[in-house]
């Protein structure tokens, strides 16, 4: 925006006029006035004098010309480098030229000599051309700037781009920044950062490439890095600690040894009431210095973890922080970096901006755009275009993500869990999000009512799957993308419908311009026009072909455009209900020209049932050789087939992965795709089986069948290895579940489900294990296998009843005792009624409790099952410590003990000698009760039991403070805190033991 005022001035011969021209720009404030709002700063200039008596000119000196345009311009250098003219881009012409004008731009006003543009633009290459190579760009810079009043000057000390630095965001940004530094106002301090880090979209001048352009980027990078900082730490002051603890987690993830952010994450932390998890992260910095580094923390970073383990009233957040009503958390900015080959599409961006404006009104209408179209036309990068283009129309932010509509394998994103992501970006941290999806999707709706929020929806499946991720505010603006039209979209929320159909000639060959050289264009023009011909103005197509040509030096469009031609059909009639042909023959061009080897990967990778797939399980699913796989894989990525994701990790595009599953069903055995099947599936039921037995290997066994020929499951040997891979896996296991189920192999289903519920069951994921064990239980009840029924049941039971649902808890235990009797064994029920006992421990039963442990201990007396029954007694001493009985409590534990002591048991020996350590503590006998918690501690230290470890090392420092040991209990509790944050034990334990040290002190 720009005020324009006129004062006639007296005159000479003509009417001269002065114009005082303000330039309004938001968030600025006269220096010094600490005023956060908008800046009028007015310049005079005083343009020629071939005006009318109404003062109007129309002429095209450089005065005028800069009177009707200077307003308009707009220079962006921390993102790809870019002029806007009333939001529209000026062509900048050639890499090189491009650099002139950043340099320029970096020293606006200031001069520039011609050594040093040649050194800056061409680096090391620069010292050995003469100024007659510089001249041109900068001669076609003057010609493409003067229009807008924008002028390159030549003065003795070089050259100057004279132009107005509030026209440029890199200068717009330092001044913002330098107000911020000024200001004693937190709130104003914050505001003013936040002004100049949403000028940031992106990297800082990509593309512009010299030794002065890295070191420039470098330089930019650290002071958008010292000014996010400046800017959590005024938060922090200001009381906004919890709005700092996403970003801060991902600085965290980013930057693990940098101690001001690990400070101020561990302080958010700690005010949020997560002191356990603040003290797990000091532990995590603490060892990565003294790895990395050879040091320790430094004397801040020391003084505030003491802070924090004596609960210093020091740390409290501010007793009245200023509430401020506009304030906002920090903008969520998810949209990806812009499609760098975007290419044309000027008339949709102009029909965007049309449909998207027309919505705005004033009603209570939210503006939705659906863009559809087919597969691989440019749906994505056109609302990624737009919405990079329109980001200043959004202060608030931008979410995105991707709705997975149309993964050839596998199912649509869940919108409630898209919506779970949502609020975490708004602020929302994990332990305050909703647990029902309703409740999830009030409180993303009140969190964006009144934001001016950008919300980009990519790869719908259809309109059921967008509706609950819209927000109710028409301050929001809305972007779907597609395969479908979604008419019931426009029907329920006026959504206007935009359809892009593919590249128009011109654009289509400006897109391949942007990957080819031109000289090579130029040398084979037939083929060029074939190979347009081909593609048809398929994006994708074209990126595909491309990228042949790149990445292969011997051939040549000719080549590539013969290939073509041999092909009969190309585009074919689009269905809009799925992925049709359209893409075939360029996908086959690619294809055709893989070794036997590569093909049949190729094919094989597409039936991998998870979202990506590992290297070891890519082994299996092939059943080639680690080194022969690599090598093809290797193969597939040089023909843009195949994306390592992240390291040894490989997916495809849906589109390419629909045309390879074709391709399995049309060119492969039929036996090559179902024995691949049976094989990944093997992998992984192998593998989660072979970790679960790390994790808990006094499990009773389930009986695997052997894997198919060619199946090589991960060998792991440790715990930490077993809890890695299912880290890294488990996504990827419970999309192997669902296929299982999809594909009629039952009894993989009820397996997988089994071996993976000790890990979800330490994460907390007790959802995830009521999700995957009804799948189980439907999976077993099919094959009519009652044992594999009963484990589901068991195991739904325990996350019902770690999660409060005791009522149903109840019904799949009750489920549960009914089924051995069909099965032939008792064992089962024996486990069941220790589930039981549990539940009723939960409901505060213990009567109930004792009795069903002691049933338990009963039937694995009877069965000879003596694991189990000392188990069960170890239970049943538990109970009766409770409930007061200590001489049978300890009765029951030395039975126990002599059992695990024949059977060489020493986990159980180790947890038995807990439960006597606990019992004679109760009893006042802390002599037997030290030497039974010792007794417990050193089995698990010799068993490697950190976390038994712990647990002991805790009882010990309870009794030693019991006794009046000071000294021994916080020697005990130190030591037990410090395992806690080594095996990232639950927050329950930290907290307690803390609690406790906090007494001490």
């Amino acid at each position: 925006m720009m005020l324009r005022m006129r004062m006639v001035l007296p005159f000479v011969e003509v009417c001269e006029w002065y114009v005082p021209v303000i330039h309004v720009l938001p968030g600025y404030g006269p220096p010094g006035s600490g005023h956060v709002g908008n800046y009028a700063r007015p310049t005079f200039k005083e343009p020629c004098r071939n005006l009318d008596v109404a003062g109007h000119s129309g002429c095209s000196c450089s005065c005028c010309l800069r009177e009707r345009h200077h307003d308009m311009v707009d220079f962006h250098l921390l993102s790809a480098l870019e002029a806007r003219i009333d939001g529209h881009a000026v062509p900048l012409g050639h890499p090189r030229q491009q650099g002139v004008l950043a340099v320029l731009l970096l020293d606006a006003n200031h001069p520039v000599s011609a050594d040093q543009l040649l050194h800056r633009v061409w680096g090391d290459d620069g010292t050995a051309r003469s100024q007659a190579t510089l001249y041109p760009y900068v001669s076609r810079l003057r010609r493409a700037l003067i229009p807008y009043g924008i002028h390159i000057v030549r003065r003795s000390g070089g050259y100057v781009l004279e132009v107005d630095e509030n026209t440029v965001d890199l200068h717009r940004f330092r001044h913002l920044i330098q107000q911020a530094k000024k200001t004693e106002d937190d709130s104003v301090r914050q505001t003013l950062l936040e002004q100049g880090l949403g000028l940031w979209h992106g990297d800082p001048l990509p593309g512009l490439n010299s030794t002065w352009f890295d070191s420039v980027r470098e330089q930019l990078e650290a002071e958008r890095w010292a000014a996010e900082l400046d800017h959590t730490d005024a938060m922090l002051r200001s009381g906004r600690h919890s709005e700092c603890l996403a970003p801060l987690s991902a600085r965290a993830t980013t930057h693990p040894l940098d101690e001001r952010v690990a400070g101020q994450l561990l302080l958010a932390l700690y005010r949020s009431g997560r002191a356990a998890e603040a003290l797990h992260h000091y532990q995590g910095i603490r060892h990565l210095l003294s790895e990395e580094l050879g040091t320790d923390p430094g004397p801040p970073l020391r003084d505030l973890h003491q802070q924090i383990l004596m609960s210093d009233p020091l740390l409290a957040p501010p007793a009245h922080a200023p509430i401020d009503p506009t304030r906002r958390p920090s903008a969520p900015r998810q949209l990806p970096a812009p499609p760098p080959l975007f290419t044309g599409r000027r008339n949709e961006l102009a029909r965007m901006d049309r449909l998207l404006k027309a919505q705005r009104t004033p009603d209570t209408t939210v503006p939705i755009l659906a863009i559809c179209g087919a597969g691989g036309v440019g749906k994505t990068w056109l609302a990624l275009d737009w919405a990079h283009r329109q980001h200043e129309h959004f202060p608030d932010g931008q979410l995105c993500a991707d709705l997975q509509g149309f993964t050839p394998t596998g199912e649509p994103a869940d919108p409630h869990v898209i919506t779970r992501g949502f609020l975490e970006a708004l602020g929302v941290s994990s332990a305050d999000v909703p647990t029902t999806p309703s409740a999830q999707a009030a409180l993303y709706r009140s969190l964006t009512t009144g934001k001016r929020i950008l919300i980009l929806l990519d790869n719908a499946h259809d309109t059921d799957q967008v509706l609950p991720l819209l927000p109710g505010s028409p301050t929001c603006t809305v972007l779907v993308t597609s395969r479908r039209q979604l008419p019931g979209l426009t029907a329920s929320h006026a959504a206007a419908q935009l359809t892009l159909e593919t590249l128009t000639k011109t654009e289509a060959r400006a897109l391949l311009a942007r990957r080819l050289d031109a000289a090579q264009l130029a040398a084979e023009p037939d083929a060029v026009a074939d190979i347009l011909q081909y593609c048809d103005g398929l994006p994708l197509a074209i990126s595909i072909l491309t990228a042949r040509i790149t990445t292969n030096p011997v051939l040549t469009l000719t080549a590539l455009a013969t290939e073509l031609r041999g092909t009969a059909a190309r585009l074919d009639a689009l269905d809009l209900d799925e992925v049709t042909t359209d893409v075939r023959t360029v996908f086959a061009s690619s294809y055709l020209a893989l070794d036997p080897d590569s093909a049949r990967v190729f094919r094989l990778l597409a039936q991998a049932p998870g979202p990506d797939i590992g290297l070891s399980a890519a082994v299996s699913l092939s059943a080639q050789p680690p080194a022969r796989l690599r090598r093809c894989l290797r193969r597939l990525q040089a023909h843009h087939l195949v994306q390592e994701r992240s390291p040894g990790r490989f997916a495809c595009h849906d589109l390419l992965r629909a045309y390879a599953l074709e391709l399995a069903e049309s060119v492969a055995p039929a036996s090559e795709g179902e024995t691949a099947g049976t094989r990944v599936l093997d992998h992984y039921v192998h593998t989660a089986y072979a970790a679960d037995r790390l994790l808990l290997p006094h499990r009773d066994p389930i009986q695997l069948d052997p894997a198919e020929h060619g199946t090589c499951p991960e060998n792991l040997t440790t715990h930490e290895q077993a809890m890695r891979w299912f880290a890294d896996e488990h996504t990827v296991l419970t999309a192997t579940l669902d296929h299982a189920v999809r594909t009629g192999r039952d009894t993989h289903a009820w397996q997988l489900a089994w071996a993976i519920t000790t890990y979800l069951a330490r994460q907390g994921r007790w959802a995830d294990i009521t999700d995957l064990h009804a799948q189980a239980l439907a999976a077993a009840t099919r094959i009519g296998d009652s044992a594999a029924q009963v484990e589901s049941h068991r195991s739904l039971a325990w996350a019902f009843t770690e999660t409060g649902r005791y009522t149903e808890a109840h019904r799949e235990l009750t489920h549960a005792l009914t089924l051995p009797q069909t099965s032939g064994t008792l064992v089962p029920q024996a486990h069941t009624h220790l589930a039981l006992g549990w539940l009723y421990e939960r409901e505060g039963d213990r009567s109930a409790a004792l009795r069903h442990d002691q049933r338990a201990a009963d039937l694995f007396t009877s069965l000879g099952h003596l694991p189990g029954r000392a188990r069960a007694l170890n239970a049943v001493a538990w109970d009766h410590a409770q409930i007061g009985d200590h001489a049978t409590s300890v009765r029951c534990a030395r039975q126990a003990l002599t059992i695990q002591h024949e059977l060489g048991d020493k986990r159980g020996e180790a947890g038995t000698w807990d439960t006597l350590g606990y019992t004679y503590h109760q009893l006042g006998d802390y002599a037997n009760a030290i030497d039974a918690y010792e007794r417990s501690l050193e089995l698990n230290r010799v068993l490697g039991h950190r976390y038994n470890e712990a647990e002991n090392l805790f009882h010990l420092g309870q009794t030693h403070m019991a006794t009046g040991s000071v000294e021994s209990s916080r020697e005990c509790l130190r030591q037990a805190l410090d395992i806690y944050l080594e095996v990232r034990a639950p927050d329950a334990d930290l907290e307690q033991v803390s609690a406790l040290l906090g007494e001490l002190h």
